[in-house]
């Protein structure tokens, strides 16, 4: 439930570090063999590696402290950064391996040297392996007994949102280019492996779009993780000075929330015992839930 439970830094710089080996290598196999679906790779692992970046100058950016003119400090930097991500991936990644795999379509000849393509490829699912182990194990400290489907749909940290959907994309990329040139080399025949980069576009643009409505919700403005929401009113209503919660709503805002309540407390309460009441809550809830960063309290009779 807590958003501090898994390193995201971590899962950023294993994609970081892997994708960066990978694009070099990718691109020298792409430019000694001529492989379309091997271009599109490397350009794919580079554009990747650009991505770890902005998502840890997202990261970075909202450390920011509050201000004048940004009450509730920057933590959103860390969707926009991961939007922007997302849009690479859409442009860079998926665009460009349809027009390079396109671009090859009337290129004739088999692909020359397939076995070093073949063996960089196979390098580099390995890697990607590893880098998606790690996100994943940066996951699994997060969502706790909750299905992996169910946390992707739920989750508000975006950039291991972001990471996952990478590594999965760049997975995937990596077995089709495997086998569409493979089917080139035997077959002799360079549409096959034309068509490997065309498809690797296609699974690019799916994920990019996926990871684009993810971000595009927490840009808007969402709320609190739900398991962290329902424990945070289950907490107010247990307080044995409040007869009845009207209403409770929390906003997500990067790795932090701010939280809103309006309560009615009892009514024998006197005012000085009657902000302690809530100065308490308050604390206690900051106290059991760290990622609550602002939260406010109003006393009320109605909703």
């Amino acid at each position: 439930m807590s958003a501090g439970g898994g390193n995201p830094v971590k899962a950023i710089l294993y994609a970081f570090f892997a994708n960066l080996g990978i694009a070099i290598a990718k691109l020298a196999a792409a430019l000694y063999t001529g492989s379309s679906s091997m271009m599109a790779e490397s350009i794919h692992s580079a554009a990747d590696s650009g991505n770890q970046l902005l998502l840890l100058l997202g990261l970075k950016r909202a450390k920011k402290a509050p201000n004048a003119e940004h009450p509730l400090g920057y933590g959103k930097a860390t969707f926009f950064w991961s939007f922007i991500v997302a849009i690479i991936l859409f442009s860079l990644g998926g665009l460009f391996s349809l027009y390079e795999g396109y671009h090859k379509l009337d290129h004739d000849g088999p692909v020359e040297s397939a076995w070093i393509a073949l063996v960089v490829l196979g390098v580099a699912i390995v890697l990607e392996g590893v880098s998606l182990r790690g996100c994943l194990r940066e996951i699994d400290l997060i969502r706790g007994d909750r299905p992996l489907k169910a946390w992707l749909k739920e989750s508000r940290n975006a950039e291991l949102v972001v990471v996952f959907g990478e590594d999965v994309g760049a997975l995937v990329g990596l077995v089709i280019a495997f086998v569409f040139l493979c089917v080139a080399a035997a077959t002799g025949e360079s549409r096959f492996d034309a068509y490997g980069s065309m498809t690797i576009g296609a699974v690019l643009l799916l994920i990019a779009v996926w990871l684009g409505v993810r971000i595009h919700s927490l840009l808007l403005g969402r709320s609190a993780d739900p398991q962290l929401q329902s424990a945070i009113a289950e907490l107010i209503a247990a307080d044995e000075d409040i007869e009845d919660v009207y209403n409770v709503i929390t906003l997500q805002m990067g790795p932090q929330v701010m939280l809103a309540a309006k309560i009615k407390l009892r009514g024998d309460l006197p005012t000085s015992d009657a902000c302690r009441a809530i100065n308490d809550l308050e604390r206690e809830l900051k106290g059991r839930f760290p990622e609550i960063r602002w939260s406010f309290v109003e006393p009320d009779v109605a909703d």
